[in-house]
């Protein structure tokens, strides 16, 4: 027979305990009427079982007197992984009675099932196994599956209401005991089936309505939530559309200011056109009547048509380019009020870019004095490379008429020779001689010619690399305009983003202004509020003599009433006047308080 592993035994029995005193607690409560006190002897019995199941497979711990085997050590670390077990915790410490580690526990326990929060404690504790292997053996029940189960049939008991007295109640010294004679069968049992089913459905429609309330409470924060900030985002957007209107009218102001430029741009370069093709004509009459350097001229002309007409090109093109800027600029406008914040971060950003401007500026300043200067020193280096050329070209014709003059010798001393054989035959060895020596001349004469056609060939390729450089420095020249022309369209944009800063500076300034004066109103109609509480006015009946004069009112004499101090005076006694800006007539002011006077009507009202 195959033996059994006695831990595995343990487990499976304190399991099966678990079970029955769970079931038996949940079906007397329901019977009993739910609210169970500390004396109920089911529940003492379940806080027995859960203790036990706590203590198997617990570590002995070794202390100053004796061995030490508490429950309170792995329950005291709950309060570590949920922060929401610290106020048991702080409470059991705080408890005056209790003297003992197991007492606490047991107190812990109690505290944890009036809570109903007694399976979420011991799932945290049963998730970290790591920091459980301290307080328990491999084989314990909280180690293994069973604890698992255990915790998951804890869940049933959120059903029951506790109503459990820690304080007054001595948990140090009880005995656990299981008590096996309450989870026996009897033939009552058997009859109750119906009833326990009833119970289980009560139970599942109580947790099924708790579970639909929680789910409400959360949709319910989530939904006010979400009212906060849609109203946040509406504020929001309504700011963000005043905005967009301001933007939408400047940016309407704007393209009136391209249009008006762009038909400038256009008569600019008509005019520049019909010049360009005045001064052509010229030009080409007077290469027609010129006759040095017709080829050299016909060539510059041409390129300078060339020019022109690359230029008409790039005006042509720039027109293009501002009607499609008039489209872009017009879908704009449309597509500002989805564009609003990236407007506004531009507006925050303009600041940064006119100082990187500024910055850019005084680099392309110096770029352009350092391009200034290369120009100069190439400028130089062309007329030194001239110069070159023309001292080339002198050398290479005397070396021709070196070569002419070398060749009319040799003709000379050709016919010399044949005359010398017709009249001095007889002197044949000496005129061999000067033969061999003139043969000499000869050879070095043609080494001499070698060496200046070499001579030659290497100033011809200096001068094709002295055109090369140049080109090269005209194509550098033109780079150089093109970047004049860069600097001054930057200079441009410089200029529009300051007088778009000096008109945003203007309107801010003229808001402030705005803001200012009326707050001056407002603290004005406040001191004339605060001026005027407290105060009543007489009544007709009362107010019959004038304050200063102290005659009767009449026709004659008609009633002014201060609205400072509240006395009446008459038209004769009011004498004191000041003009007002805002009125054509002077005002009547009170003679003690300067304050300015309403005349009065009938029926008592100012």
């Amino acid at each position: 027979l195959a033996v059994k592993d006695p831990t595995a035994v343990e487990r499976a029995n304190l399991l099966n305990m678990a079970k029955l005193s769970i079931k038996g607690l949940i079906e007397s409560a329901l019977s009993f009427g739910r609210t169970l006190d500390s004396d109920y002897p089911p529940l003492q019995q379940f806080f027995v079982v859960m203790e036990h199941c706590l203590k198997h497979g617990l570590k002995v711990r070794k202390s100053f007197l004796s061995y030490n085997k508490t429950i309170w050590g792995p329950l005291e670390l709950v309060e570590k992984l949920y922060p929401e077990a610290e106020e048991i915790a702080a409470s059991v410490r705080d408890l005056p009675g209790l003297k003992t580690p197991l007492g606490r526990a047991r107190a812990w326990l109690r505290l944890a099932l009036m809570q109903k929060k007694m399976a979420d404690y011991l799932r945290c504790l049963i998730i970290q196994r790591d920091l459980l292997s301290e307080f328990y053996e491999y084989h314990a029940l909280m180690m293994e599956e069973e604890g698992a189960v255990i915790v998951g049939l804890l869940v049933g008991l959120n059903v029951i209401d506790a109503n459990l007295c820690v304080k007054g109640e001595d948990l140090d010294s009880q005995v656990g005991v299981i008590d096996f004679s309450v989870y026996l069968k009897s033939d009552d049992d058997i009859g109750g089936k119906e009833r326990n089913v009833q119970i289980a459905a009560i139970l599942d429609q109580k947790n099924y309505v708790e579970e639909l309330n929680r789910q409400l409470n959360s949709t319910v924060s989530f939904l006010h939530a979400r009212v906060d900030s849609l109203e946040k985002s509406n504020t929001k957007l309504i700011e963000e559309l005043a905005i967009a209107k301001n933007n939408i009218i400047k940016l309407q102001e704007e393209n009136h200011q391209l249009r008006s430029e762009n038909t400038l741009i256009l008569m600019k370069t008509q005019h520049h056109l019909e010049a360009t093709k005045v001064d052509v004509e010229a030009e080409l009459q007077t290469y027609k009547h010129s006759r040095q350097g017709l080829d050299e001229m016909y060539n510059e002309a041409r390129r300078q048509l060339r020019e022109e007409a690359q230029l008409r090109q790039d005006m042509e093109n720039e027109l293009v380019v501002q009607v499609s800027m008039k489209h872009e600029i017009e879908l704009a406008m449309k597509l500002l009020e989805k564009d609003i914040h990236e407007k506004q971060d531009t507006l925050i950003g303009l600041r940064q870019q006119l100082d990187e401007v500024k910055a850019i500026n005084i680099e392309m300043y110096q770029k352009l004095q350092v391009s200034e200067d290369a120009m100069k020193e190439k400028n130089e280096i062309i007329s030194r490379l001239e110069d070159k050329t023309n001292q080339i070209n002198a050398t290479m014709k005397q070396l021709e008429q070196r070569l002419q003059q070398a060749e009319k010798a040799q003709m000379e001393a050709e016919a010399e020779d044949e005359k010398l054989k017709q009249e001095y035959v007889n002197k044949s060895e000496s005129l061999q001689n000067e033969f061999s020596q003139k043969e000499k001349q000869l050879l070095q004469l043609e080494t001499d010619l070698k060496i200046e056609k070499e001579w030659r060939q290497t100033l011809e390729d200096d001068l094709q690399k002295e055109k090369e450089t140049v080109s090269h420095l005209r194509i550098e020249t033109q780079e150089i305009v093109n970047l004049k022309k860069e600097f001054l369209k930057l200079q441009e944009k410089n200029k529009q983003l300051k007088r778009v800063c000096e008109d945003q500076e203007a309107a801010l300034q003229e808001l402030a202004s705005k803001l200012s004066e009326s707050k001056l109103k407002i603290e004005d109609i406040k001191e004339a509020n605060k001026a005027l509480q407290g105060q009543v006015w007489l009544k007709d009946k009362e107010a019959t003599h004038c304050k200063l004069c102290e005659k009767e009112f009449s026709l004659s004499k008609r009633k002014h009433h201060c609205r400072n101090c509240g006395e009446i005076f008459c038209n004769a006694c009011s004498d004191n006047e000041l003009p007002l800006p805002s009125s054509p007539k002077p005002v009547r002011v009170c003679d003690s308080c300067h304050a300015i006077l309403i005349q009065r009507c009938s029926s008592n009202v100012p």
